[in-house]
């Protein structure tokens, strides 16, 4: 597939900034030197997605070895102690991103601001990552991240890493103690399938965001604990949480926040930039935007343009009964020059529908509101019951991620699509 002249000079803008933010994906070759490797399979991130407070611990694969001759991403033993001896997929997988290690920083003393003093520089309809420990409510906003993606943070008493890569869309939020360490994360400079390689710095072992599986050294195998993380609206979350914290612009580096690198990446009708990895179902473009649950034994994408015309689904995933809700007014950060002015995708959540011992059946009523038809009270897209019968009552949330269709579908290409 090729890009039409009119889409080249956004493009070649693009690849230029990759080399400041995520990156551009343009391929290295191996080294040629064959060498006996230990491979591990790699295991799916299966596991119940519903978590409420606490986060998901997914279960450990166990490891099958082999041997491979397979030489390490070209350049990565000059800049890495990892042992690359231990991998769980093929090296020739792994691309460069442009930056090297630690190209694209990661924030590790994060510092937060207030409602108020937020609400200075960001827009109503601007996305952040939203995270809450116990009382301990934060957003992360895209603006941000978009050039840094990943925080080492700790909200409440739980050390996390909340994460975003900016060419598959996911915002990810993992819980960083593993075996009983803290781990501190970084980024590699390289991608696979488009996605962005994380390291930890304690062990220096590969991990891969959107799967949250240690995919390259000492702790190859292992599976971090996903944390309940949404992209919401910066209105929605002050509304919703006025004493909630806000990830400061003062983050030590230099950067142009609040513009965006990445002109025109997600526009639906273009393939997604130099992607390089399995071929693409073609139930959907491949940049259409899903919220994506996985429960092991069954995987579901929700198409976003689905969601906007339902606004509520109720459905069972693997046995589990779910509700997935949408409302507008949140804008893509991947759209226009500026984040705050891309075009409006809205927010998408997933939560189980079980509350107080029964099942709740939801729906949208005349005035366009999700109510349950149990009682007739009225839920946001947050998941809180906001009056009736219910009012105040909290839904449980379930791992849901955002991705574009290609992103998902390479990690998991037997996913059942919502219609």
């Amino acid at each position: 597939m090729k890009f039409s002249m009119r889409s080249m000079p956004r493009f070649l803008a693009l690849a230029v900034l990759f080399l400041s933010a995520c990156a551009s994906a343009a391929q290295e070759s191996n080294q040629n030197s064959a060498r006996s490797s230990a491979i591990v399979s790699e295991s799916s991130p299966a596991a119940s997605p519903t978590a409420g407070a606490k986060s998901t611990s997914l279960p450990e694969p166990s490891p099958t070895f082999f041997p491979l001759d397979d030489s390490p991403p070209r350049g990565a033993e000059r800049e890495f102690s990892t042992d690359f001896s231990k991998h769980s997929i093929p090296y020739d997988e792994i691309l460069s991103g442009g930056p090297g290690k630690n190209g694209i920083p990661a924030i590790d003393d994060p510092q937060f601001i207030s409602i108020d003093e937020a609400d200075a520089w960001l827009q109503p309809q601007e996305p952040v990552i939203f995270v809450q420990v116990d009382d301990d409510a934060r957003a992360y906003p895209i603006q941000i991240l978009i050039w840094h993606e990943i925080v080492n943070d700790t909200v409440g008493d739980t050390p996390l890493a909340v994460t975003f890569c900016p060419l598959c869309n996911t915002g990810i939020a993992f819980e960083r103690t593993v075996n009983g360490r803290v781990l501190d994360f970084g980024t590699t400079g390289r991608l696979r399938f488009s996605n962005l390689i994380m390291y930890d710095r304690q062990t220096e072992t590969w991990w891969q965001q959107a799967s949250g599986n240690a995919i390259a050294g000492e702790l190859t195998g292992t599976q971090l604990d996903f944390y309940p993380a949404a992209i919401i609206s910066w209105q929605q979350f002050k509304s919703e949480y006025p004493g909630g914290q806000v990830l400061s612009r003062d983050t030590g580096f230099n950067r142009s926040y609040g513009s965006n690198p990445y002109i025109g990446y997600d526009d639906v009708n273009r393939p997604p930039f130099l992607y390089q990895g399995p071929a693409t179902p073609g139930e959907l473009p491949p940049v259409a935007r899903v919220l994506t649950v996985d429960f092991g034994q069954e995987a579901v994408a929700y198409p976003y343009q689905t969601l906007q015309e339902l606004k509520v689904v109720n459905d069972t995933v693997a046995g589990n009964e779910i509700a997935v809700f949408w409302q507008p007014g949140t804008a893509s950060p991947l759209d226009s020059s500026q984040v705050s002015e891309g075009r409006d995708i809205g927010t998408a959540n997933a939560y189980n529908r079980a509350l107080n011992d029964q099942s709740l059946t939801f729906k949208v009523d005349a005035q366009d509101e999700i109510v349950d038809e149990q009682t007739g009270s009225h839920w946001n897209v947050l998941g809180k019951a906001t009056s009736g019968e219910l009012a105040g009552e909290q839904l449980e949330p379930v791992i849901a991620i955002n991705h574009f269709w290609f992103s998902w579908a390479a990690f998991k290409p037997e996913t059942r699509i919502y219609q």
